[in-house]
């Protein structure tokens, strides 16, 4: 008898769902397995994930999906990296860029290099080496040149910023070309096995019953499966992260969109603005101990650039996540397995990385223990190190103004963000795992536009003429300040690449 998974049922759609039918339909291609989707048009998605980061050109590109197609069906834009606006204090910016701050040379990294020509005097900011973000201060863009490795340009590194709802028709369109058989219905009950306490199938208010080997849950905060039927438990870090609320409004467009998403910090919170071709997606995250919804509402819509569209939509969430991803023949993606609020793009992420896992970890119906707990360890590895991250931003602010904020100056940071930020403090030291989602250049941007300066520099640095190093930093800043200027102008690229289609 055949223990090869036949059936699999994906309860939920949304970006998660969809995401989930497309890469199972494409990666299960040949194993004669059907995999149905079961979602109810009477159950709202959140769709308040419309930005992303630069992995998602691998997802769409292992799908094979052409790219100018996919921007103009989910009206997109492109994405260089996310401007935070009054976080460190009141009047302050900085873009935390995709991609690297300047060249590596004489086999240190670019920014010990202009650690130690800044204690000299040197004038130039760090952030006037990034490629992205010259390019988004100048509102450019355009793709690398992947056959010119010495030029500037060819390290432009983007994401996108689309319409949640358009990305999850386009990937059902995609998934049901491949097989997948959407089932319109809201689940009403689910059956387990009496002794395993596995799942065995799932029955809709219609009575219909739909049996699978393994089921993929994307019902969002309820977690119809992997918490309500097997009470796998939450794990709560609103201690690190304690906004709880959101209000969520999209706005008309009232000016080309630029290639960056703005993060602006209010009172005891945050608000994002992302630009899309069509409109303007608006939120704002903030904690309910310190803020009422009427307030936040009223805060969210004095600062929309334009006209709203549509109703405020109220979310509420914990930050944290199960304590079991996969448990038993479950697995969680989504806001199934986790809420991390979207400061830094992570939702759509967090999503594709779960699905690269299932696919490294696929199981048959034996279900070995051995690959549950490693699926498990290693989504929650991802999970603390985006947990981090954010703690960052909230927790290095000079913001007294509010009880909020210095509420976050005396956050008790993870032991792990202590020790990253203390090697930085030093010596201005980043050292990366090689699973860590965000790499060197992305905790320098944000360690440095949040306020750290380090006391010393690498001390190897001083082998190096400091006139040499000189002259190779200021040919870096005219090869990137020049590229950025010859870059087109972002929705020039987008309107004669992706919509003369």
């Amino acid at each position: 008898m055949s223990e090869q998974i036949k059936k699999i049922v994906i309860v939920g759609g949304g970006t998660a769902g969809w995401m989930a039918a497309s890469t199972l339909s494409h990666m299960l291609s040949g194993m004669d397995c059907d995999i149905k989707l079961i979602e109810s048009e009477q159950i709202g998605t959140v769709g308040v994930g419309e930005a992303t980061i630069p992995p998602i050109l691998l997802f769409n590109e292992m799908l094979g999906i052409d790219e100018n197609l996919f921007v103009k069906e989910t009206q997109a834009t492109f994405k260089l990296g996310i401007e935070f606006v009054n976080w460190k204090k009141i009047g302050h910016s900085y873009i935390h860029p995709f991609g690297d701050f300047g060249v590596t040379f004489d086999v240190r990294p670019f920014h010990q290099h202009w650690l130690n020509q800044r204690s000299k005097g040197y004038g130039r900011d760090l952030f006037d080496y990034s490629l992205m973000v010259q390019a988004c201060h100048k509102k450019k863009f355009m793709r690398p040149l992947r056959d010119q490795p010495k030029s500037a340009l060819a390290g432009i590194n983007y994401a996108f910023q689309f319409d949640a709802s358009l990305y999850a028709k386009f990937l059902r369109q995609y998934s049901e070309k491949r097989g997948v058989e959407r089932i319109e219905g809201k689940i009403e009950s689910v059956a387990q096995h009496p002794e395993t306490g596995y799942i065995e199938s799932v029955t809709t208010d219609d009575k219909r019953t739909f049996d699978a080997d393994l089921f993929i849950d994307c019902s969002g905060f309820r977690g119809l499966l992997i918490e309500q039927t097997l009470k796998t438990g939450y794990e709560d870090w609103s201690k690190w992260l304690p906004c709880d609320r959101a209000v969520a409004i999209p706005c008309e467009k009232i000016a080309e969109p630029i290639p960056y998403t703005r993060a602006t910090a209010h009172e005891a919170g945050w608000q994002w603005r992302i630009p899309l071709q069509h409109r303007t997606g608006n939120g704002h995250v903030y904690c309910s101990q310190y803020m009422d919804s009427d307030k936040a509402t009223d805060i969210l819509l004095e600062n929309l650039d334009g006209k709203p569209i549509a109703d405020p939509n109220h979310l509420r969430f914990t930050t944290g996540h199960r304590k079991k991803f996969w448990n038993k023949n479950v697995i969680a993606l989504g806001l199934a397995a986790g809420f991390m609020e979207p400061l830094e793009s992570t939702s759509i992420h967090l999503v594709q990385t779960g699905l690269a896992r299932i696919m490294s970890h696929f199981p048959n119906k034996g279900f070995v223990q051995a690959d549950i707990d490693s699926f498990n360890e290693r989504t929650l590895y991802e999970y603390e190190r985006v947990r981090d991250f954010l703690v960052l931003h909230y927790n290095l602010t000079e913001r007294d103004d509010s009880e909020f904020w210095r509420y976050c100056q005396n956050i008790e940071r993870p032991e792990t963000l202590d020790r990253k930020i203390e090697q930085f403090a030093g010596h201005g030291r980043i050292l990366e795992n090689g699973n860590d989602l965000f790499g060197t250049a992305s905790w320098l941007a944000v360690m440095y536009g949040q306020g750290i300066t380090p006391k010393y520099y690498d001390p190897i640095t001083d082998q190096a003429d400091p006139q040499k190093v000189n002259a190779v930093m200021e040919q870096i800043f005219s090869a990137i300040s020049n590229g950025a200027d010859s870059m087109p102008r972002h929705f020039d690229f987008i309107k004669e690449n992706c919509l003369t289609l």
